[in-house]
């Protein structure tokens, strides 16, 4: 079992950027991979991008790609969101979720355990 909080939302202009936070307690972090998912009012849970337990393999969607990146500090027990360039339809709840190590997927359904989620509201 993993607990995971997210962290680094709020406000920002289109174009800006924000970078978000999930520290993870519990298990040994390098032991899970860990993804980025959002979701927005009305809006299915969607994929934003994932990264290995070593931060060696990373994917993403591909709405964010050039724009995001996904990183982890498995000393800090961190995974990281940078975001930049951001557009309206960024807006969301953004949440961190971990899988099992033996898993590296995109499917939502293939994470157990989830933080309680961050809000990013873009503006004009």
């Amino acid at each position: 079992q993993v607990q995971l909080v997210e962290s680094g939302g709020g406000f920002v202009q289109a174009g800006g950027s924000l970078r978000l936070s999930c520290a993870a307690t519990g298990r040994t972090f390098s032991n899970y991979h860990m993804g980025w998912f959002r979701q927005a009012p009305g809006k299915a849970r969607e994929f934003v991008g994932a990264i290995n337990w070593s931060g060696s393999r990373r994917e993403y969607t591909d709405s964010v790609k050039g724009r995001f990146t996904i990183s982890r500090t498995n000393a800090k027990n961190t995974l990281y969101l940078q975001m930049n360039s951001l557009e309206h339809e960024d807006a969301a709840v953004y949440y961190c979720a971990s899988t099992p190590c033996s898993v590296f997927t995109q499917d939502i359904k293939g994470y157990d355990y989830w933080g309680q989620g961050t809000q990013v509201t873009v503006s004009s």
